[in-house]
């Protein structure tokens, strides 16, 4: 009875990969989601932001300087502008030359990976965009029949309960995940169905996770790397962990 319990609680817990398999490749490249595919990660987290030609594409940062070679804000860029910068040399010579990404060639990835791979979608604020960032994901989403949530492939995240009340608006049916980094907010958007605190907050307060299942909610934490924070994670009854080591997560995940 226990090998069952254990197993069926190894299959139940997602992982999912955090910018990608971001630990081994530069964060957000194509090389990074391949990898995670080929890690065995149940879905691929990524962050979007609008360039000045309204092009979506997968940066964290409001601005380049940190993961590329070049400087200036991705809202004021055009896709070609950050195209022509390199965004794997910061990692090490042997990322070289990756280039910026758009969502819907990750989008287009995940589809052809041969098994169901989600996506993890965060939209970035605050940001010049606003309320466009989220009409262009969904636009963008619709057209790949991807944006009533049928078949569970794509969520959407957001620290940001504008953005994700944009999102509820414009998509009813994605499933949203409310971030949540440093306390628990008394007052969640009605229509959030997961929470995703971080790490540390469950470190410090690990009861959090049971009280969030109280309320109805599936719980994502971020960003889990550490084999004690997993196991932590696990004995908690954590749904999701999304790490930036999908292998050895999922290997962990499954040996327990």
């Amino acid at each position: 009875m226990t090998v069952t319990s254990s197993l069926t609680t190894a299959r139940a817990t997602r992982v999912v990969a955090h910018r990608g398999a971001s630990h081994e490749h530069p964060e957000h490249t194509l090389a990074a989601y391949r990898q995670a595919i080929a890690d065995g990660a149940d879905a691929l987290e990524c962050d979007v932001r609008l360039t000045a030609d309204r092009r979506l594409v997968c940066v964290h940062d409001r601005r380049v300087e940190r993961t590329s070679d070049g400087r200036g804000t991705v809202s004021e860029m055009t896709y070609e502008e950050l195209r022509a910068l390199d965004f794997g040399a910061w990692k090490g010579p042997a990322h070289a030359g990756a280039r910026v990404l758009l969502f819907e060639d990750l989008l287009r990835e995940a589809l052809a990976a041969g098994r169901p791979v989600g996506l993890a979608v965060e939209t970035k604020h605050p940001t010049r965009a606003g309320g466009r960032l989220e009409e262009e994901l969904v636009r963008l989403l619709r057209r790949y029949g991807l944006a009533d949530g049928r078949g569970g492939l794509v969520e959407v995240m957001s620290f940001s309960r504008g953005a994700l009340t944009r999102l509820h608006r414009l998509a009813p049916g994605l499933p949203a995940v409310y971030l949540m980094e440093r306390r628990l907010r008394p007052v969640r958007p009605p229509y959030a169905t997961h929470a995703g605190p971080g790490i540390e907050l469950v470190r410090r307060d690990p009861g959090l996770v049971g009280r969030l299942k109280a309320k109805g909610l599936s719980v994502r934490v971020w960003t889990v790397d550490e084999p004690a924070d997993v196991e932590l994670c696990l004995s908690l009854g954590v749904d999701t962990l999304i790490t930036n080591r999908p292998r050895a997560v999922r290997a962990q995940v499954e040996a327990r």
